[in-house]
């Protein structure tokens, strides 16, 4: 476990937010984002959670600024991805079929980014500062428009609905990876009861279905706008 000393300089600061960022994401690579705890988090990095909170205002401050840092390179990923499987000159159907089976495929290996998804509605914007929220909401602005630039280029029929698709593309994969995660006691309640088992939800077939039909539901509207 690490020591710091009291930082004294704007390096020394940025190399203690490093740390507690980077010690975070070591954490939610073997822990659920609702099992992370200041108080763990604390002794892992070598501070004392008072220390910890010079930096960041509160467990949630940290979490959105990992969850940013996941999504650019979920973000950065995706242009292999997308120009390896679709081709500019296939049909719509084609192409948004493709689009769909990439963003589904890219999302399976990336349990720390789903599961931040799903926590930040109603977990992570909500113990932190209107400062916060406010800087945080602007990132995301940015990182919708960022991803939505990638999908229009791939299926230009989008046009000015991409925005609103790739925002609803998050908030869905927060969702589905929420209901594909079920508790203790339900999975206890579908063993019980097969009838009750035919509804869990497999994460990516669920995410696939779910996209397609948003996806060819927003074609549809723009086909006729």
């Amino acid at each position: 476990m690490p020591t710091f000393q009291r930082a004294r300089s704007e390096e020394q600061r940025e190399l203690r937010r490093r740390a507690i960022l980077d010690t975070t994401a070591a954490m939610l690579d073997e822990t659920p984002v609702g099992e992370v705890s200041l108080n763990e988090l604390s002794r892992r990095v070598g501070l004392a959670k008072s220390n910890v909170l010079r930096y960041f205002e509160s467990r949630e401050a940290i979490l959105l600024e990992l969850l940013d840092r996941a999504w650019k390179q979920w973000a950065d990923d995706l242009p292999a991805l997308l120009d390896r499987e679709i081709a500019a000159d296939a049909p719509v159907g084609e192409r948004a079929e493709r689009l769909v089976d990439v963003l589904v495929r890219s999302l399976e290996g990336r349990r720390v980014l789903c599961d931040l998804f799903s926590a930040q509605a109603g977990v992570l914007e909500r113990n932190v500062s209107a400062e916060v929220a406010g800087r945080w909401k602007r990132t995301a602005l940015g990182n919708v428009d960022a991803m939505a630039a990638l999908l229009r280029a791939r299926l230009p029929e989008l046009g000015d609905a991409a925005v609103v698709f790739t925002a609803q593309v998050v908030m869905m994969v927060g969702a589905v990876w929420t209901h594909a995660r079920p508790s203790a006691a339900m999975l206890d309640a579908y063993r019980a009861d097969p009838a009750l088992a035919a509804y869990r939800l497999d994460f990516a077939p669920a995410l696939r279905d779910v996209l397609t039909t948003l996806l060819t539901g927003t074609l549809a509207r723009t086909a006729t706008a």
